[in-house]
Protein backbone atom coordinates (compact mmCIF):
# COMPACT_ATOMS: atom_id res chain seq x y z
CA UNK A 1 0.00 0.00 0.00
CA UNK A 2 1.34 3.10 -1.01
CA UNK A 3 1.45 6.12 1.88
CA UNK A 4 -1.24 8.55 1.62
CA UNK A 5 -1.53 11.33 -0.13
CA UNK A 6 -0.93 14.40 1.89
CA UNK A 7 -1.92 18.21 1.46
CA UNK A 8 -3.90 19.86 -1.54
CA UNK A 9 -3.51 17.81 -4.91
CA UNK A 10 -4.16 19.10 -8.36
CA UNK A 11 -7.55 18.23 -9.84
CA UNK A 12 -7.03 16.26 -13.20
CA UNK A 13 -7.87 18.71 -15.92
CA UNK A 14 -11.31 18.35 -16.94
CA UNK A 15 -12.67 18.27 -20.55
CA UNK A 16 -16.05 19.62 -21.11
CA UNK A 17 -18.65 17.42 -20.54
CA UNK A 18 -21.00 15.96 -22.62
CA UNK A 19 -24.68 15.98 -22.08
CA UNK A 20 -25.18 12.68 -21.55
CA UNK A 21 -27.75 10.48 -20.08
CA UNK A 22 -28.38 7.00 -19.21
CA UNK A 23 -32.28 7.17 -20.37
CA UNK A 24 -31.07 8.15 -23.90
CA UNK A 25 -29.08 5.33 -23.83
CA UNK A 26 -25.43 6.97 -23.88
CA UNK A 27 -23.09 6.98 -21.14
CA UNK A 28 -24.05 8.31 -17.61
CA UNK A 29 -22.33 11.77 -16.92
CA UNK A 30 -22.15 11.42 -13.23
CA UNK A 31 -20.38 9.11 -10.90
CA UNK A 32 -20.62 8.37 -7.18
CA UNK A 33 -17.62 7.15 -5.10
CA UNK A 34 -18.68 5.49 -1.51
CA UNK A 35 -15.48 6.16 0.19
CA UNK A 36 -14.39 3.78 2.58
CA UNK A 37 -13.59 0.23 0.96
CA UNK A 38 -13.32 1.92 -2.47
CA UNK A 39 -10.85 4.85 -2.43
CA UNK A 40 -9.78 4.65 1.70
CA UNK A 41 -8.07 1.27 2.96
CA UNK A 42 -10.10 1.63 6.36
CA UNK A 43 -10.31 -1.17 8.97
CA UNK A 44 -10.49 -0.50 12.67
CA UNK A 45 -7.76 -3.81 12.88
CA UNK A 46 -5.16 -1.11 11.77
CA UNK A 47 -4.71 0.16 14.58
CA UNK A 48 -6.02 -2.42 16.84
CA UNK A 49 -3.59 -5.12 15.65
CA UNK A 50 -0.59 -2.35 17.25
CA UNK A 51 -2.63 -2.75 20.53
CA UNK A 52 -3.64 -6.58 21.03
CA UNK A 53 -0.90 -9.18 21.25
CA UNK A 54 -3.41 -11.78 20.53
CA UNK A 55 -5.24 -11.75 17.75
CA UNK A 56 -8.46 -13.57 18.58
CA UNK A 57 -8.66 -11.25 21.99
CA UNK A 58 -9.23 -8.38 19.33
CA UNK A 59 -11.30 -9.84 17.31
CA UNK A 60 -13.54 -10.53 20.21
CA UNK A 61 -12.90 -6.46 21.63
CA UNK A 62 -14.45 -5.96 18.26
CA UNK A 63 -17.11 -8.28 18.21
CA UNK A 64 -17.99 -7.44 22.22
CA UNK A 65 -17.29 -4.09 23.14
CA UNK A 66 -15.97 -1.68 19.82
CA UNK A 67 -18.94 -3.13 17.91
CA UNK A 68 -20.26 -2.34 14.27
CA UNK A 69 -23.50 -1.46 15.75
CA UNK A 70 -21.81 0.88 18.04
CA UNK A 71 -20.17 2.44 15.38
CA UNK A 72 -23.03 3.18 13.33
CA UNK A 73 -24.09 6.28 16.26
CA UNK A 74 -20.52 7.20 15.28
CA UNK A 75 -22.06 7.43 11.42
CA UNK A 76 -25.15 8.82 12.66
CA UNK A 77 -23.69 11.93 14.01
CA UNK A 78 -23.06 11.03 17.86
CA UNK A 79 -19.46 12.76 18.88
CA UNK A 80 -16.87 10.26 18.63
CA UNK A 81 -15.07 11.00 22.15
CA UNK A 82 -18.17 11.07 24.13
CA UNK A 83 -19.54 7.87 23.25
CA UNK A 84 -16.27 6.49 23.68
CA UNK A 85 -16.27 8.21 26.67
CA UNK A 86 -19.84 7.07 27.80
CA UNK A 87 -18.53 3.21 26.52
CA UNK A 88 -15.33 3.15 28.48
CA UNK A 89 -17.43 3.71 31.87
CA UNK A 90 -19.59 0.45 30.86
CA UNK A 91 -16.07 -1.42 30.53
CA UNK A 92 -13.52 0.28 32.51
CA UNK A 93 -11.14 -2.72 32.42
CA UNK A 94 -10.78 -1.89 28.89
CA UNK A 95 -11.07 2.29 28.78
CA UNK A 96 -7.39 2.78 27.15
CA UNK A 97 -8.17 0.57 23.88
CA UNK A 98 -11.91 2.06 23.85
CA UNK A 99 -10.92 5.59 23.91
CA UNK A 100 -7.64 5.09 21.19
CA UNK A 101 -10.95 4.48 18.89
CA UNK A 102 -11.71 8.51 19.35
CA UNK A 103 -7.69 9.67 20.04
CA UNK A 104 -5.87 7.81 17.30
CA UNK A 105 -8.90 6.48 14.84
CA UNK A 106 -6.79 8.02 11.68
CA UNK A 107 -4.43 4.92 12.24
CA UNK A 108 -7.31 3.12 11.23
CA UNK A 109 -6.50 4.11 7.77
CA UNK A 110 -4.00 2.30 6.13
CA UNK A 111 -3.75 5.03 3.34
CA UNK A 112 -5.41 5.43 -0.41
CA UNK A 113 -6.26 2.97 -2.58
CA UNK A 114 -4.27 4.27 -5.68
CA UNK A 115 -5.80 2.52 -8.23
CA UNK A 116 -9.57 3.36 -7.89
CA UNK A 117 -7.91 6.92 -7.22
CA UNK A 118 -6.50 7.17 -10.54
CA UNK A 119 -10.02 5.71 -11.99
CA UNK A 120 -11.42 8.92 -10.14
CA UNK A 121 -9.10 10.98 -11.54
CA UNK A 122 -9.12 10.03 -14.98
CA UNK A 123 -12.80 10.87 -14.83
CA UNK A 124 -12.83 13.71 -13.39
CA UNK A 125 -10.21 14.55 -16.96
CA UNK A 126 -12.90 13.62 -19.32
CA UNK A 127 -15.76 16.24 -17.84
CA UNK A 128 -17.92 13.28 -15.88
CA UNK A 129 -19.47 14.58 -12.40
CA UNK A 130 -18.18 13.32 -9.31
CA UNK A 131 -19.25 13.00 -5.95
CA UNK A 132 -18.73 11.26 -2.78
CA UNK A 133 -21.40 9.55 -0.18
CA UNK A 134 -19.52 8.05 2.58
CA UNK A 135 -20.69 6.87 6.02
CA UNK A 136 -18.15 8.46 7.82
CA UNK A 137 -18.53 10.58 11.64
CA UNK A 138 -19.11 14.33 11.73
CA UNK A 139 -15.48 15.30 13.12
CA UNK A 140 -13.19 12.77 10.85
CA UNK A 141 -14.41 14.20 7.41
CA UNK A 142 -12.26 17.68 7.97
CA UNK A 143 -9.26 15.78 9.07
CA UNK A 144 -9.68 13.28 5.80
CA UNK A 145 -10.16 16.31 3.59
CA UNK A 146 -6.90 17.39 5.07
CA UNK A 147 -5.46 14.30 4.70
CA UNK A 148 -5.93 12.98 1.23
CA UNK A 149 -6.00 15.45 -1.51
CA UNK A 150 -8.09 13.63 -3.82
CA UNK A 151 -10.71 14.39 -1.80
CA UNK A 152 -11.14 18.18 -2.79
CA UNK A 153 -11.15 16.85 -6.84
CA UNK A 154 -15.04 15.67 -6.30
CA UNK A 155 -17.87 17.97 -7.16
CA UNK A 156 -19.68 17.78 -3.85
CA UNK A 157 -19.60 14.97 -0.46
CA UNK A 158 -22.24 14.31 1.63
CA UNK A 159 -21.60 12.60 4.60
CA UNK A 160 -24.16 10.45 6.68
CA UNK A 161 -22.30 12.03 10.30
CA UNK A 162 -23.12 15.78 9.17
CA UNK A 163 -26.26 14.71 7.29
CA UNK A 164 -27.90 12.51 10.63
CA UNK A 165 -28.97 9.45 7.74
CA UNK A 166 -26.43 6.64 6.98
CA UNK A 167 -26.57 4.17 3.92
CA UNK A 168 -28.51 1.71 2.98
CA UNK A 169 -31.13 4.39 4.34
CA UNK A 170 -32.54 5.94 0.67
CA UNK A 171 -33.01 9.30 2.45
CA UNK A 172 -29.01 9.80 2.37
CA UNK A 173 -28.94 8.98 -1.30
CA UNK A 174 -32.05 11.50 -1.60
CA UNK A 175 -29.96 14.32 -0.53
CA UNK A 176 -27.37 13.74 -2.40
CA UNK A 177 -29.81 13.31 -5.43
CA UNK A 178 -31.47 16.79 -4.46
CA UNK A 179 -28.56 18.88 -3.10
CA UNK A 180 -26.97 18.29 -6.53
CA UNK A 181 -30.05 17.77 -8.62
CA UNK A 182 -28.72 14.41 -10.59
CA UNK A 183 -30.62 12.13 -12.76
CA UNK A 184 -30.34 8.96 -11.34
CA UNK A 185 -30.88 7.88 -14.34
CA UNK A 186 -27.64 9.03 -15.49
CA UNK A 187 -25.99 8.55 -12.63
CA UNK A 188 -23.47 5.31 -11.27
CA UNK A 189 -23.02 4.33 -7.95
CA UNK A 190 -19.80 2.44 -6.28
CA UNK A 191 -19.69 1.28 -3.14
CA UNK A 192 -18.35 -2.19 -1.66
CA UNK A 193 -21.48 -2.95 0.32
CA UNK A 194 -24.04 -5.08 -1.15
CA UNK A 195 -27.11 -3.49 0.78
CA UNK A 196 -25.73 0.25 -0.17
CA UNK A 197 -25.40 -1.25 -4.07
CA UNK A 198 -29.29 -2.31 -3.23
CA UNK A 199 -30.82 0.59 -2.28
CA UNK A 200 -28.69 2.47 -4.49
CA UNK A 201 -30.25 -0.14 -7.60
CA UNK A 202 -34.15 0.78 -6.19
CA UNK A 203 -33.46 4.52 -6.68
CA UNK A 204 -32.84 4.04 -10.32
CA UNK A 205 -28.93 4.46 -10.61
CA UNK A 206 -26.37 2.11 -11.91
CA UNK A 207 -25.12 0.30 -9.15
CA UNK A 208 -21.79 -1.20 -9.24
CA UNK A 209 -20.36 -3.40 -6.49
CA UNK A 210 -16.76 -2.53 -5.97
CA UNK A 211 -14.22 -5.47 -5.61
CA UNK A 212 -11.24 -4.52 -7.11
CA UNK A 213 -10.09 -1.39 -9.34
CA UNK A 214 -9.51 -3.56 -12.31
CA UNK A 215 -13.17 -4.83 -11.73
CA UNK A 216 -14.59 -1.32 -11.68
CA UNK A 217 -12.61 -0.18 -15.05
CA UNK A 218 -14.26 -2.99 -17.02
CA UNK A 219 -17.39 -1.94 -15.50
CA UNK A 220 -17.23 1.59 -16.49
CA UNK A 221 -16.09 1.13 -19.97
CA UNK A 222 -18.89 -1.24 -20.18
CA UNK A 223 -21.14 2.05 -19.49
CA UNK A 224 -19.48 4.12 -21.79
CA UNK A 225 -17.02 5.74 -19.44
CA UNK A 226 -13.63 5.77 -20.24
CA UNK A 227 -11.29 5.40 -16.76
Amino acid sequence: MAPPTTGTAAAPAAAAAPATGAASGQAPDTVIFDLGGVLLDWNPRYLYRQLFQDPAEMEGFLAGICTSEWHRAHDLGEDTLRSCQRLARQHPAYRDLIMAWAERGEEMIAGQFDETVEILGALKATGVRCYALSNMERETFPRRRRRFGFLEWFDGHVISGIEGVAKPDRKIFQILLERHRLDPGAAVFIDDSPPNVAAASELGLTALRFTSARQLRADLQALGLRS
